[in-house]
């Protein structure tokens, strides 16, 4: 019997298959790396372990609804921390904000900023919770194949003025400038630019708070493992180091894959987990479709690029709070810089991820396990040589983090690699070295963005960052659960 096949084991792939297999449709995952997970790869390195990519997890309903409809349990197979506060936010003037769910504890630091945000706050908070309530929990599971589908949705989105962007929709509520970068930085987390993307993405607030923020016990590749198991518990089967050369097309379907090395595969449906724009160019290159379709996705704007750099001290800096917001001396005008410009800009803003504050076992004992990223252009923005300006960012960070941060990092450093835009674009066949695929702006969103079904190829079907909803860990998952509909909808004919 010919199986499903699901091209990538990203978290977008894992979830898919999860979900034909629980539903008797036997599939088969082939991943081009030697180990599971996409962007959640693991990387281990003397004792210290890192987590490559996702490390925020901010839907835990929608992961154990896996194991739910699985007929499992969650608990039996992964454990998710509470982080606690879900980000400490930093500038240079010395301010700081602990961003957390409780709602006393955030108002009285927002007073401090600015008593009169008080009150701002609150109803910048009840917009959030309404655009959660009309773009995640009622579309964001919902796959938009015709723009009828999106004239319904439509009356919705212009009463949520869908079109303003998160940045000014959180200065309409918010006045101080702190205030205004700590609740609009969220849509960097998905690749969207505060100033440009769909206010839509405000929803990341009220996701936040409506479930809180977790960690996987063991990292974020903990719950990539555990995906894992559940998808082979089923009897589904993952085969590694599986580069796939080609989607096989005759007509309008698709009939299989060929891999780098010459297998095939036959395949009554297949849903490609894949970069987007790389599975039409490069998989499905050599049909007049998926040229046509290539050549016309590579016009969208593609989300940024980042730069990370994962280290590991023989030190754990208990001063820090799990996920730590670095702001930069300039807030609108970097972010122009990243998403507009041809060059590294001279400053930047950071991510620093100390997982060991909540799980001490990423690193030996009084170790810790760290990264660090800045949002930087793609390489179809700017042609940057990154095997020469990567060694010298990672030299400008240190010393940032050194003199402000972590005192003494130098001198505690037991290891470190870098991942640059060339990783990205080299590692993960991510076209122009985005880290989010395509920009979610509101006219690349829901029915503009590829949709969860091909259009030409009735078999073909996308899941992950690329399609809708978009990026994020919620997102993909979310992705999964829309296109697994489509797939099962078209395989019970």
């Amino acid at each position: 019997m010919e199986k499903t096949i699901v091209i990538g084991a990203g978290f977008g792939g894992l979830a898919l298959a999860i979900r034909l297999q629980a539903a008797g449709i036997p599939t088969l995952l082939l991943e081009q790396r030697d180990k599971p997970g996409g962007r959640a790869y693991v990387y281990e390195d003397q004792g210290f372990k890192f987590d490559a990519g996702p490390t925020v997890i901010t839907d835990p309903s929608a992961i154990e609804e896996l194991f739910t409809l699985a007929g499992k349990k969650m608990a039996d197979y992964v454990e998710l921390l509470p982080v606690t506060p879900f980000y400490r936010l930093c500038w240079e003037s010395g301010k700081v904000l602990d961003y957390d769910n409780d709602q006393q504890k955030l108002e009285a630091q927002i007073t401090r900023f600015n008593p009169k945000d008080v009150e701002g706050y609150r109803q910048f908070l009840a917009y959030s919770q309404a655009v959660f309530k009309e773009g995640y929990l009622k579309l964001g599971t919902v796959p938009f194949l015709s723009f009828r589908d999106m004239m319904k949705a439509g009356p919705q989105l212009a009463r949520l003025q869908a079109w303003r962007s998160v940045y000014g929709v959180v200065s309409k509520f918010i006045e101080d400038d702190y205030l205004r970068q700590a609740f609009s930085f969220h849509s960097l987390l998905v690749g969207g630019n505060p100033f440009a993307t769909s206010s839509i993405y405000t929803l990341i607030h009220a996701l936040e708070r409506e479930w809180g923020v977790w960690f996987a016990r063991g990292g974020t590749g903990a719950l990539v493992q555990g995906l894992v198991r559940l998808f082979e518990d089923l009897g589904g089967e993952l085969v590694l180091n599986a580069k796939v050369k080609r989607i096989e097309a005759a007509g309008s379907r698709v009939t299989g894959v060929t891999l780098e090395d010459g297998r095939t595969f036959p395949a009554s449906a297949v849903a490609s987990n894949a970069d987007v724009i790389n599975t039409y160019q490069k998989l499905l290159g050599h049909h007049p479709a998926g040229a046509q379709r290539a050549n016309k996705l590579k016009r969208k704007r593609m989300s940024n690029s980042l730069f990370v750099l994962y280290f590991g001290l023989n030190k754990q800096h208990t001063q820090l709070a799990h996920h730590t917001v670095c702001f930069g001396p300039r807030y609108k005008a970097l972010i122009h810089e990243i998403f507009n410009s041809d060059r590294l800009a001279d400053d930047f803003s950071l991510y620093l991820h100390a997982p060991c504050v909540t799980d001490p076992s990423l690193a030996p004992p009084g170790c810790g396990s760290y990264y660090v990223l800045a949002p930087v252009p793609h390489l179809g923005r700017a042609d940057i040589d990154w095997a020469v300006e990567g060694p010298r960012l990672r030299e400008r960070i240190f010393d940032y983090l050194e003199q402000r941060y972590m005192p003494g990092l130098r001198d505690q450093l037991v290891t470190h690699r870098i991942f640059t835009p060339f990783d990205f674009r080299d590692q993960l066949d991510a076209h122009v070295g985005s880290a989010f695929s395509i920009e979610p702006l509101l006219t690349q969103s829901a029915w503009f963005r590829p949709h969860n079904r091909d259009a030409h190829f009735a078999n073909l079907y996308l899941v992950g960052a690329g399609t809708h909803p978009g990026a994020g860990v919620p997102g993909v998952i979310g992705s999964a659960k829309a296109t697994a509909g489509l797939m099962l909808e078209a395989l019970a004919k």
